[in-house]
């Protein structure tokens, strides 16, 4: 009983001494979308993060189509083509070139390149209408595209010298 005694006494006394402290308890969300706090910086992270995402995934899609495309362009078979229309167009631009330069060529023509038309036409310069010199003798090519747009190129004919070919 003594020791009954003494552990009341001595738990009196300690309580005494000893002050206990508590605190009320307070649950708190971590997540701003629940909270509210800073949930705007939360969801521009989000999008963010989102948007990087899509934009990654784009950009390699873009990546592979192009590759792709350069795959296809640099066959053999490509290659061959590309190197046998520059020919064609080389050959055609120096017929052309040679009819309407030499004396006995036609004096107008047309003909069609990739859905472009181009007419042309030797004409004597009349400058109200054209930017040259009256009574020079041009050549008038236009060149229209599938959507209508034309140009218009006047080539002069017989003026200018090259050096070295004075006849001297």
């Amino acid at each position: 009983m003594r020791n009954f005694i003494l552990a009341v006494v001595g738990y009196f006394m300690f309580v005494g001494v000893v002050q206990l402290h508590a605190d009320e308890l307070v649950h708190k969300f971590k997540s701003p979308s629940f909270s509210g706090i800073n949930s705007s910086s939360h969801y521009l992270t989000i999008e963010n993060q989102e948007k990087t995402r899509r934009d990654a995934i784009r950009d390699d899609i873009d990546a592979a189509i192009l590759a792709a495309k350069r795959a296809e362009e640099n066959t053999t078979l490509a290659k061959f083509m590309r190197n046998l229309e520059s020919r064609i167009f080389a050959q055609l631009s120096k017929q052309l070139v040679e009819q309407l330069f030499s004396g006995g060529g036609s004096t107008f023509g047309s003909f069609m390149i990739d859905g472009n038309l181009i007419t042309y036409q030797q004409t004597t310069c009349v400058p109200a209408s054209m930017a040259c010199t009256e009574g020079e003798d041009v050549i008038i090519m236009t060149i229209v595209d599938p959507s209508g747009s034309e140009t218009v190129i006047i080539i002069p004919i017989g003026t200018g010298t090259f050096a070295g070919t004075d006849g001297g």
